[in-house]
């Protein structure tokens, strides 16, 4: 190897690791504020890219049809609660939100793709179908148990994994999709490099995204609720911060980061459905790497990820995922021997 091969693996590595770095910062987010180490994040991204991919092609996506049986589920949750008399949404902003909206995406996006539009249009779209889930996840499956202990709402999170793995099954096939049509064409010389238009524009969304984020957590009353909530969820209950609706918030953020992740990736590799998951590992490295707390450290952690993964790929492509996961190794180790230990908030 020499200087010229070093530097093409290092582009790589962060084409790809800007990816693992959103997941990161999506999986820190989503960990600070509701305490769910959220593993189907990766589905996010697989849905997110395989609904873009088929519409790309001129498909119309399952996941039309998934959003309105995912929130009929949701509004006779909600209708059984007020049944038994429990506090829960007006019935109608149940129908609305739970019912009528998602039968509107339904019937849109058909009509949308029969005027053939572009592929920010298909991307729009994708964003659409595929964000609403998060919310109607939480609502559907993280609420009833958001008091509970980390352990249980990691199992939760596993078992959620696997729906979400065979509902993915389910919808797009077992075949691999990968979209042919960049957003942008051309090269560009920069660094020494020869950069594609399109890994620009990947780097460029990346940074863009947790910008926004930085600024919607620094300078917005959202995001200092979404902050309140993260450093103490009993405080900010009693100053009158729904944590709820921070949940709510938080898995809405976290689906928009993982479908655009998606949007962006699958221009470079072909994805599967199971293909989300190991990118939300490799996410998790990263963010493991941040300690689940610091969103900088998580998105520096991931691109480095990348990075070693691109040499692995070099030097010895069949471990590349061995190396690359055995770094959470030395990371805890390091963690567990200088990070004072505090018992979970009651």
């Amino acid at each position: 190897m020499d200087w010229s091969i070093a530097k093409i693996l290092i582009q790589d590595g962060i084409v790809t690791g800007v990816i693992y770095a959103l997941m990161a910062v999506a999986l820190v987010l989503v960990f600070a504020v509701t305490r769910i180490i959220f593993i189907a994040q990766g589905e996010f991204v697989s849905f997110g890219a395989l609904s873009f991919a088929m519409m790309a092609s001129g498909q119309i996506p399952q996941t039309i049809y998934l959003l309105p049986i995912v929130g009929g589920i949701v509004f006779l949750k909600e209708l059984y609660a007020k049944l038994k008399g429990r506090h829960g949404l007006p019935i109608w902003q149940s129908v609305l939100y739970f019912v009528l909206l998602p039968l509107g995406v339904m019937y849109m996006v058909p009509m949308m793709l029969a005027q053939e539009p572009n592929l920010w249009v298909k991307a729009l779209l994708t964003i659409i179908i595929v964000v609403p889930l998060g919310p109607m996840v939480y609502r559907l499956v993280y609420e009833p148990v958001a008091e509970a202990s980390v352990l249980t709402l990691l199992i939760v999170s596993i078992a959620l994994h696997f729906a979400f793995l065979g509902t993915g099954l389910v919808l797009f096939g077992a075949e691999g999709w990968l979209v042919s049509e960049p957003f942008f064409e051309g090269e560009i010389e920069l660094l020494g490099l020869t950069w594609r238009y399109q890994s620009l524009f990947v780097i460029v969304m990346t940074l863009l995204t947790i910008v926004g984020l930085w600024a919607l957590f620094g300078f917005t009353l959202v995001g200092k609720a979404l902050r309140a909530t993260a450093v103490n969820r009993r405080g900010a209950r009693l100053v009158g911060i729904s944590t709820s609706l921070s949940g709510h918030l938080t898995f809405w953020l976290t689906a928009f980061v993982g479908v655009l992740a998606g949007i962006m990736l699958v221009s470079f590799i072909q994805i599967t459905y199971e293909t989300g998951f190991m990118i939300g590992l490799k996410g998790f490295v990263g963010a493991i790497i941040g300690g689940l707390v610091s969103y900088p450290i998580a998105a520096i952690g991931a691109v480095g990820v990348g990075i070693i993964e691109a040499f692995s790929t070099f030097w010895a492509s069949d471990y590349k995922e061995v190396i690359v996961f055995t770094l959470i190794i030395p990371v805890l180790l390091v963690r567990s021997l200088t990070i004072t230990h505090h018992d979970e908030e009651e």
